[in-house]
Parts: C-alpha cells; sequence; structure tokens
C-alpha cells in the first residue's frame, strides 16, 4: 500500500513540475507567470484547470497564421505595394498630423496595415444610429455582404438584419456570415439554418465542443464587422442585439450607450482582409482575393486617413495594445479614453501615468457599474494611483458605457472592439480604426465631453478614505487580474 502512495506521490510530483515548466516557457508576462505559478503549487489541481483553460499561450501556439496569398512571390510584391501606396498617402497629412508617423509606421510594420486616404467616416452612437445605418446599407448591396460578430441575438434587431441578408442572398448577392459560436450561441439553431436554408453562406468562429469547451472558450471573435460591396464597412463596439437600443417602451430597459463607426473608401480594405482570413479559417475554404473585394470608389466628401489595428491568437504582436501605448505617448495636450473593461496592465498603466505625469490632461470615463462585479473590484485597484498622478477619472452613471474610443488632442481617434483589458490585449480576436482626422477627432471629442455630463467625477481624498472592507476586495481582485 505505500509502495503505491509513493508512487502516486511521484507521478503527482511529476506532473504539478511538468505544468510549472510548461508556465515558465510559455508565458511571456512575468506578472502572469507568478500568478499562474502560485495557483498551480498552492491550488494544484485548481490551478493547472485554470491554466490550461485560459493560460496557454495561443500567441507562441497561433490558432492560424493570417495569409491568403499561396503565392510566396505575389504575397511579396503585395506587400512592397501596401508599403508604397502608404508612404504616399503619409504625404498627405497635415502638420498637426505629422508627430502621429510613428503611430502610422508601427501599425504598417507589425501587421502591413495600409494607410488609406480618401475615406469617407461616420459616427454612429448607440444601436439607434447603427442599426438604421446598416439596414439602409444591407439593402442596397449589389455584390456580396461579409458580416462577422461576437454577439448575435435572435431578438428583433436579429431577425430584422437576418431578413435582409435573405433577401439580398436571393437576389443573388453573396453573403457570408460569421458568428462566434460562444457570444451567438442563442442563434445556432434558428437564425443559422434560416440563413443558409436561403443560400447564405454561415460558419461558427471556433466552434466550441463539449470536451473542448473551457479551452476554446477563453479565445473568441470579439470582432464586429460588416462589410458591403468591398466599398462599405462598419466597426466598433455594438453587437447585433436589441439591448444596444434605447427606444424600446417603457423605459425600465438599461440605457446602453456605445460607439460604432461607418467607413466609406479603401479603409475598408484591411477590413475585407481580415474576414477572408477568419473566413478561411473557419470554413477550412480558401476564398481567393477578388477584385470585386477591394474596390476603389470614393465617396463625395472623402478625406479622412484610416488605418486598421488587430490582433489576436493569430497574430506575433499584441498590435492594439502597442497602438494605444504609442498613440498615448505622442499626444501632447490631452488623452480621452472611454470604455467598460478597464484593467490595464503595467505596459498601458505606466503609459498613462507618464503622460500625465508629463503634464498631458487624461481623463477616463469607465462604468459606474459593469456587467461583472470582479471587473469592477480590479478595475478599481488602478484609481488611486492614476489619480496621484493626475489622471481624472469618471463613473458614468446614465446606465452602462460599452464604448471603446480614445481621442488624442481632438485630431486622432480610435474606435474599436478591443477593451482595455488583458482579454483583448492577448486572448481575443479583436479590431480597431485609426482615424488620422483633425475634423473627426473634435466631433469625437464632444461626444465625450457630452458623455461627461453623465458621468461623477472620483476625488481622491474621498477615494483613500474608503473603508478596508471596501478596498479588501479590489487588492484580491488585483491578485487575479492577469486572468481576467
Amino acid at each position: 500500500m505505500l509502495n503505491w502512495l509513493l508512487i502516486a506521490e511521484i507521478i503527482y510530483v511529476f506532473c504539478i513540475a511538468a505544468v510549472c515548466l510548461r508556465i515558465i516557457y510559455e508565458t511571456e508576462s512575468t506578472s502572469k507567470t507568478l500568478a499562474y505559478l502560485l495557483l498551480t503549487i498552492f491550488l494544484p489541481i485548481g490551478g493547472v484547470i485554470v491554466y490550461f483553460v485560459i493560460g496557454t499561450n495561443y500567441r507562441k501556439r497561433k490558432l492560424y497564421t493570417k495569409k491568403i496569398f499561396k503565392d510566396e512571390a505575389l504575397m511579396r510584391s503585395v506587400k512592397t505595394k501596401i508599403f508604397r501606396t502608404s508612404a504616399q498617402s503619409w504625404q498627405t497629412v497635415g502638420l498637426d498630423l505629422k508627430k502621429y508617423k510613428k503611430l502610422f509606421t508601427l501599425l504598417l510594420n507589425s501587421n502591413w496595415s495600409s494607410l488609406s486616404t480618401n475615406n469617407k467616416v461616420e459616427l454612429l452612437l448607440n444601436g439607434e444610429q447603427k442599426f438604421n445605418s446598416v439596414l439602409a446599407a444591407l439593402k442596397a448591396a449589389t455584390n456580396h455582404i461579409h458580416i462577422e460578430y461576437y454577439i448575435y441575438e435572435d431578438d428583433e434587431i436579429g431577425n430584422a438584419i437576418k431578413d435582409v441578408l435573405i433577401e439580398r442572398a436571393k437576389a443573388g448577392v453573396e453573403v457570408r456570415f460569421i458568428y462566434d459560436d460562444f457570444g451567438s450561441r442563442s442563434i445556432r439553431k434558428t437564425i443559422v439554418p434560416e440563413l443558409i436554408e436561403a443560400g447564405v453562406k454561415a460558419y461558427p468562429f471556433y466552434r466550441i465542443f463539449f470536451i473542448a469547451f473551457a479551452n476554446r472558450l477563453n479565445y473568441r471573435n470579439h470582432r464586429k464587422v460588416i462589410i458591403i460591396d468591398g466599398n462599405i464597412g462598419y466597426t466598433g463596439g455594438i453587437n447585433i442585439s436589441d439591448r444596444y437600443s434605447n427606444n424600446q417602451a417603457g423605459g425600465d430597459s438599461l440605457y446602453w450607450r456605445d460607439t460604432h463607426l461607418k467607413i466609406s473608401g479603401p479603409g475598408v480594405y484591411y477590413l475585407q482582409y481580415l474576414f477572408i482570413c477568419d473566413w478561411n479559417f473557419c470554413s477550412d475554404q480558401e476564398l481567393d482575393p477578388d477584385r470585386d473585394f477591394f474596390r476603389s470608389e470614393v465617396p463625395e466628401a472623402a478625406g479622412s486617413l484610416v488605418q486598421i489595428a488587430a490582433s489576436g491568437p493569430d497574430s506575433d504582436d499584441p498590435t492594439i495594445l502597442f497602438s494605444l501605448v504609442k498613440a498615448i505617448g505622442l499626444a501632447e495636450k490631452e488623452i480621452l479614453i472611454t470604455t467598460p473593461y478597464f484593467i490595464p496592465g503595467e505596459t498601458l498603466l505606466d503609459a498613462l501615468t507618464v503622460a500625465a505625469l508629463s503634464g498631458v490632461k487624461v481623463k477616463l470615463l469607465v462604468p459606474d457599474k459593469s456587467d461583472s462585479k470582479m471587473v469592477d473590484f480590479a478595475a478599481r485597484s488602478y484609481y488611486e494611483n492614476l489619480m496621484r498622478a493626475g489622471v481624472e477619472i469618471y463613473l458614468y452613471k446614465k446606465g452602462f458605457v460599452h464604448a471603446k474610443t480614445l481621442v488624442a488632442d481632438a485630431t486622432l481617434s480610435v474606435i474599436g472592439t478591443a477593451n482595455m483589458d488583458h482579454r483583448s490585449f492577448d486572448l481575443n480576436f479583436e479590431v480597431n480604426s485609426i482615424i488620422y482626422d483633425a475634423a473627426f477627432g473634435k466631433q469625437l471629442t464632444k461626444v465625450f465631453y457630452e458623455d461627461l455630463l453623465d458621468a461623477e467625477r472620483i476625488n481622491l481624498e474621498e477615494w483613500q478614505k474608503r473603508s478596508f472592507l471596501r478596498q479588501f476586495p479590489e487588492k484580491v481582485a488585483r491578485l487575479f487580474s492577469p486572468l481576467l
């Protein structure tokens, strides 16, 4: 009996040691490495489960590689053209935007994100504005519709868009639909079969099977993208769900404050590229870049420069995090940030602190209460140090602010799907739009200050006087912040 116990102990120690070695080898962040090691050593079974659920480094073990060119010579030719045309586009920027050249170069080098001019960009606030615009654009589609969403729900707006997709498919428009298998689970047996029966090509992204449920639940496609006829694109924070519209009767539903973007022009090209890569991955097909996917129509009132930042377990670098840090570092006067989930990590935290201490006005708008108490606790643990550095933090009181935006000096704007947390920077597939346009920057700045009318600034002295019982769960939650 003792021999069997000894053998079991040896096997147990060997397994824990093997997991620890894997953690050390695969986890690049020191804080995350220590967190996983502590969990594994002091809570062996639970710690191992947590690590394999959310800790596997898929940036090192890429889920798939973004590559739609089978011909290496063609790929090199396209890369050369992207770099050349982007450099030409940069020459058109005004003096107030020249300071962002290093941000432009970062995105170009990191993921070949081309800089395009002659775009028309439209700011869409909340579901009320977005859904009306989307429905009208979908109904006018003549060649193809590509749609990719994290959350698509079986509700009024979900069915309204479904009906338009079916009508367009029957009219001969090629419709391709990617839905996240977790976020859009409510439509698996309802809307999806209807779409497929009508001729829409629909596939789930990274299908969840019961055995692999925990692991696959972690790496989700959080992108929200629509491309119409290769020349119109939508992206931002608003999923397809009735909750994002605030015009329901009764007035009892939670007010959702969110921001989306419509791009008309060549700025859509990189969104199209991302969609094709995601499509080839989840459908196991080889959708080649077709000329109709990349049209060069120039809209009226065009002029905005647009660049796309994308990252996820398919990329070598956390490009979105890098782009935000670079944008913050290049700001000279003011940085305005809105995010629903704020667990910044050391890199972003240092960037904000350095900016504030350097005399840049930094204002951060976050929800008074999000949909996760654990995230709220972890986020609040960062507030005091930021405020001590001079960052102004505002709690949105009107409802739930779900927008993910940044404005630097009222000239550079970022609107996207990425929250300011570890999950968005390292685990999920995300996409942000960067707009180099002073007029658009002023518009988004105005919206930010209007949102502040429904927010309350945190007073540092009062915040420091909070009781131990209020601060303790925040300190505990912060220990787990690399895992949230």
